[in-house]
């Protein structure tokens, strides 16, 4: 990967040097095509795997990251290569590889030993000396040559066959195992079901996750990498109803096509695009609210959290937008000083006492404010257990409170290979300090957990008008949309009666 982003001029250096930023910069990614970045994404999960977890790896995974890693060899050599090309027929053959007993058990220290050694023997290497300019000329040179290689492969069609359906399904089959779908029933994949809308009245679901009572928690629809995902939303509920008719139950409803995966449940919302699978208690979660979710409308709100006519005015509004509008993210735009924090405590207490939310989770851009955060939660809804995810990484509770640089490595962060914290994890996520620099750098955090979205932007800037308070805010700048922060969010303007001059 390293030598190809040195030779080939056309490939731009990400922020990062590490290969999950190289495998996903778009120059990449267009230059190898749908298909080998698609394997490229399946080796570097295994190898995260298989670093990270204290499972022994699997004769099945090694064996797929070698054919995969096959292909990705193939598409490389035929690319850039300056003589003799790969042949297009030429296949991977698994009997070529050696067998378990012909390798020479390693320990863990001689690997380490031998890493070491590696690393050492890179370093003398890079640093010889050498005369820059012979070594930009030979570059130069180098990147001329590969790039006649790569204009005479791009004008022949590749016609080998790099088998993306097989590719497509052990994706999503890590997903699902990261979730913690073993998938070793014989009733997991190809499920057959009656009713369908065809001249057999049959049909086979591509995947199906069961409960522990024997019912279906969710389908899963596998579509070609070459279409969208979207394609399969009608053949998902076709399903679905097949399911429900046979076992009573409307399980929720997924389908992928390896890079894109859209959730429904449509016994309450849209679809919705995921970043992967749920987990079975999540599912489990999900179903039971169909039924013990209470109105948000017709609770009280705790006054001994807030007191204010507005601060309950935005918990009201937000409950609305999310209650009857069926919207997904908010804003609460208030002046400093006004009570943020403890309005947005009080709507967890809310959403959590009418069983809309769980688990809730409380991002700051600095770690006094984290701090500053959990004291309150302590204060105000000692219950929650409110845990700081920058010195309690293990601690486990209903409200965690983090930086995002924090969450960032925590999203990555398995155990078995499964991931701790799955896109399903948290039901509410609140945005301390929330602006459009927060929202660019920190999106993945947003776009990975699949929750209610509720955003504290800073003051908007104002006109300096003195109030009685000593502070002030102007009227337009209080009504500011902040359309940058969530496309079309449901902003719930709230502004204490003296410091603004909305009234």
């Amino acid at each position: 990967m390293a030598w190809a982003y040195k030779s080939d001029a056309s490939l731009r250096l990400p922020y990062q040097d590490n290969l999950s930023a190289l495998i996903h910069e778009p120059t990449f990614k267009a230059a190898a095509g749908e298909a080998v970045f698609s394997k490229a994404r399946v080796i570097n999960t295994l190898g995260n795997q298989a670093v990270h977890s204290h499972r022994p790896i699997q004769q099945s995974d090694a064996l797929t990251a070698v054919r995969e890693l096959f292909h990705v060899g193939y598409w490389l050599a035929r690319t850039y290569a300056r003589s003799a090309k790969p042949a297009p027929g030429l296949l991977f053959d698994a009997n070529a590889l050696p067998t378990t007993a012909a390798l020479a058990k390693q320990t863990l220290d001689q690997l380490q030993k031998l890493e070491a050694g590696l690393r050492e023997r890179d370093e003398k290497l890079s640093a010889l000396p050498a005369d820059k300019s012979a070594l930009d000329e030979e570059l130069k040179r180098l990147r001329a040559e590969v790039a006649e290689a790569k204009k005479a492969s791009v004008a022949q069609l590749d016609t080998h066959d790099y088998s993306e359906a097989e590719t497509r399904d052990y994706f999503i089959d890590l997903l699902l195992k990261e979730a913690g779908w073993p998938l070793d029933q014989t009733r997991d994949r190809e499920f057959e079901v009656s009713g369908m809308p065809n001249e057999q009245g049959q049909g086979f679901v591509d995947y199906v996750l069961w409960g522990d009572d024997g019912k279906p928690l969710a389908v899963v629809e596998a579509k070609r990498t070459k279409k969208s995902a979207q394609v399969g939303q009608q053949q998902a509920k076709l399903y679905a109803d097949c399911l429900e008719a046979q076992f009573g139950r409307r399980p929720v409803i997924f389908y992928s096509n390896g890079y894109e995966h859209w959730l429904w449940d449509d016994a309450g919302y849209p679809p919705r695009a995921v970043q992967g699978f749920f987990k079975k208690a999540e599912l489990e979660l999900m179903i039971q609210r169909r039924t013990s979710r209470k109105s948000l409308a017709d609770a009280p709100v705790n006054t001994k959290i807030v007191e204010r006519f507005y601060q309950t005015r935005a918990i009201r509004r937000i409950g609305e937008a999310f209650e009857k509008d069926r919207d997904r993210k908010a804003l609460v735009v208030m002046a400093t000083g006004a009570g943020k924090t403890r309005t947005v405590i009080a709507l967890c207490d809310l959403l959590m006492r009418c069983n809309w939310a769980k688990r809730v989770l409380f991002l700051a851009d600095r770690k006094a404010l984290v701090r500053q955060a959990v004291g309150a939660f302590n204060t105000h809804l000692p219950d929650a257990a409110p845990v700081n995810l920058v010195t309690e990484k293990d601690q486990e509770g209903r409200v965690f409170v983090s930086t995002y640089p924090t969450m960032m490595g925590l999203i990555d962060e398995t155990k078995d290979g499964q991931r701790r914290f799955g896109v399903g994890h948290f039901d509410l996520v609140i945005i301390d300090e929330a602006h459009r620099s927060v929202y660019q750098k920190y999106r993945a955090i947003f776009e990975y957990f699949d929750s209610l979205l509720v955003g504290l932007p800073r003051r908007p800037r104002t006109r300096s008008t003195s109030t009685p308070t000593g502070s002030s805010i102007s009227s337009a700048a209080c009504r500011r949309t902040l359309t940058d922060w969530t496309t079309r969010s449901r902003t719930a303007f709230s502004c204490p009666p003296r410091r603004c001059r909305c009234r």
